[in-house]
Formats: structure tokens, C-alpha cells, sequence
């Protein structure tokens, strides 16, 4: 079978692993009670419209005005989130990276989450059985903004890595700056809408990608094909029982 796309690029934190709820957004929890104890910390549908727009750094500096110092000290408080708590992948996505290297397909992660984190999850939650999964290659956060997400330089650098062009590949992504990523290198975006249904991000994902799934079986039909898809399924129930 020939696959639709030859490679795709992953947004790792409520694409990949269920992670906003019980880490990121903790986190935040704990950071307005320490830093700012005189304000409300924001509801977790509005903690996804600040990573959607403006982004959390711009929220930081912004509207609560944090300083270096501030937000060096707002790093501790996350990592030690990061750090103790492993995030489950989205049932069934695991199977079908699996299935879609298989087929021929490479896998590149590319995030605003740390590398070293993303390795961690993939390697103790990135199974199915005894068969094990990994991507080709990682980008994570990196300081220099040129080498992050909404920048080219992670899907220019894989697609030469791999001797491929943008028309063949796919960014699937949850948020805003993984469909500017698209845009800035051609490659098409589609939409990971399985985490959380906020009505305006639903909005702009739909009239900026060139799908929207609401489930990650959606996408494996997509990806796959609808009798890959159901081998996934399959393999993933015998899992289960």
C-alpha cells in the first residue's frame, strides 16, 4: 500500500500524550499560588486558549508580567512536573505509528516540550505489547526561537535529512503554531481535535487545516487507510484484554 504522506510531523503535549491536565496545567496551579497568590489561576479551557494564542511565554511576560528571575523560578516549578509525572499516549496512537512505519513512513516529533522529556515518554510509554516505537528524529524546545515551531528549520532539516519534499508530508498539531509551521513551509496541516473542544481554536483549526479529526482513529483512517486503521484497532483491543 502506498502511503498518503511519507512523513509526518507530530506535535508531541495533547496530540501525541494526554499531558495539559495532569502536568502543564498543574504546574500552572502551582505557579500562580506561589508567584502571583493575589490572582485567580485561569480555567484549563482557558489555559488551552493561552497556549493557542498568545502562547504561554507571551503570557508569562505579559499578563503576569514576570521578570528573568520570575521565570527562571516558573521553569523550576514545571520541570518538577515534567519531570515526575509520565503522560499516557492517546489510546490507539502508538498502533498506529507502528503500522505507519511499517509502510515506509518517518515520524519526527517536533514540540515546544523539552527533547530529553519526549525521549522519556516514547521510551517508557512508546509500546504496544512486546513491539516498541520511537521516532526518527526529535525537535524539542530550543531557546533559539529561529529552531522552534512556527520556524521552518525543523521540518527543512528533517525533509533534507530524509530526501523528501514538502508535498510529502503532514504536520498533525493541536494549536496555532503548528499550522504556521505549515504555512511557512508549505507542508499541509491537519488538526488534532481528540484532547479538548474549545469552540475558537475548533474554529481556526478547521478553516486552517485540511482536516480535523475528532478522534485519533479518525486520523488513522486518514493516515492509513480504513483497513490499516482497523488493524491498529484490532491489535490494540487484544492489547486491552
Amino acid at each position: 500500500m502506498d502511503l498518503r504522506y511519507k512523513c509526518l510531523f507530530l506535535d508531541h503535549d495533547d496530540t501525541s500524550v494526554d499531558s495539559t491536565p495532569i502536568i502543564h496545567y498543574k504546574a500552572h496551579l502551582e505557579v500562580i499560588k506561589i508567584m502571583r497568590p493575589h490572582l485567580e489561576p485561569l480555567s484549563l479551557d482557558d489555559w488551552f486558549r493561552i497556549n493557542f494564542d498568545p502562547g504561554i511565554m507571551a503570557y508569562m511576560t505579559g499578563d503576569l508580567g514576570m521578570d528573568s528571575d520570575e521565570i527562571a523560578a516558573e521553569y523550576d516549578i514545571w520541570r518538577k512536573y515534567t519531570s515526575g509525572i509520565v503522560p499516557d499516549f492517546f489510546p490507539g496512537f502508538i498502533e498506529i505509528l507502528i503500522r505507519y512505519r511499517e509502510l515506509g513512513g518517518k515520524v519526527v516529533v517536533v514540540s515546544h516540550s523539552e527533547k530529553d522529556l519526549i525521549e522519556r515518554d516514547y521510551t517508557l510509554k512508546g509500546f504496544s505489547g512486546s513491539t516498541r516505537f520511537f521516532p526518527d528524529m526529535i525537535f524539542g524546545w530550543s531557546y533559539d526561537e529561529t529552531k522552534r515551531k512556527p520556524f521552518p528549520w525543523p521540518v527543512v532539516t528533517a525533509l533534507e535529512a530524509f530526501d523528501l519534499r514538502a508535498g510529502d508530508a503532514l504536520i498533525l498539531d493541536d494549536l496555532k503554531p503548528g499550522v504556521l509551521m505549515g504555512h511557512n513551509t508549505g507542508v499541509e496541516t491537519a488538526a488534532a481535535g481528540w484532547s479538548y473542544d474549545i469552540p475558537e481554536i475548533r474554529k481556526y483549526m478547521t478553516e486552517n487545516c485540511i482536516k480535523y479529526f475528532n478522534s485519533v482513529k479518525d486520523f488513522g483512517d486518514f493516515i492509513l487507510g480504513e483497513e490499516s486503521s482497523a488493524m491498529c484497532q484490532k491489535k490494540q483491543n487484544r492489547q486491552m484484554v
